[in-house]
């Protein structure tokens, strides 16, 4: 070999040898690999973010504050005349069809409920009014373009008016069960 040669390997071989070092150092770190990276980039599982727990459904019946039969009956009544009136206001031309029926029949389970709490003498009045506004309500049904809205008003004020006066509480306590 040519002293030239020699000269080039013997420069070349540090060089190599930093290479190999160099190459061996990335390797390495390669395997290693840094775990804040590796985790920033691995998706987490779904399951564990997630987790389902079983639903425990035990029945518990709820029991509201007791009102005496005064109190029941004053509620029953507002109801019964706030229905009755909104049942009023939306019996017009442009009235909601859907919401008159509804109207009516809260009208009548509210009749229901007040009747539930009078003596039997009083018990058969209120029936002549379930029947009216039955009547009443059958007729709203019926009437599905509006033709008789004017007719079911009048009819609906008059029943309030007789009912308001025949069964206001001052007038009634006495009937109480």
């Amino acid at each position: 070999m040519s002293s030239k040669l020699k000269r080039a390997v013997w420069l070349s071989l540090p060089l190599i040898r930093f290479i190999k070092l160099v190459i061996c150092l990335v390797f390495i770190f390669t395997l290693i690999g840094c775990e804040a990276f590796v985790r920033k980039f691995t998706r987490k599982s779904k399951k564990d973010k997630f987790s389902r727990e079983d639903m425990v459904m035990v029945p518990q019946e709820y029991k509201g504050p007791q009102l005496s039969k005064e109190e029941q009956y004053r509620q029953y009544y507002l109801y019964w005349k706030s229905w009755t009136d909104e049942l009023i206001n939306y019996l017009d031309k442009n009235g909601n069809h859907k919401k008159q029926t509804d109207c009516a029949e809260e009208v009548i389970k509210n009749l229901v409920n007040i009747r539930a709490l009078l003596k039997d003498e009083k018990q058969n009045r209120v029936d002549f009014y379930i029947k009216q506004f039955s009547a009443l309500q059958d007729a709203i049904i019926q009437d599905i373009y509006g033709n008789s809205v004017n007719l079911n008003r009048q009819s609906a004020e008059r029943i309030r008016r007789s009912f308001l006066r025949e069964f206001s509480y001052n007038k009634i306590k006495d009937y109480l069960k």
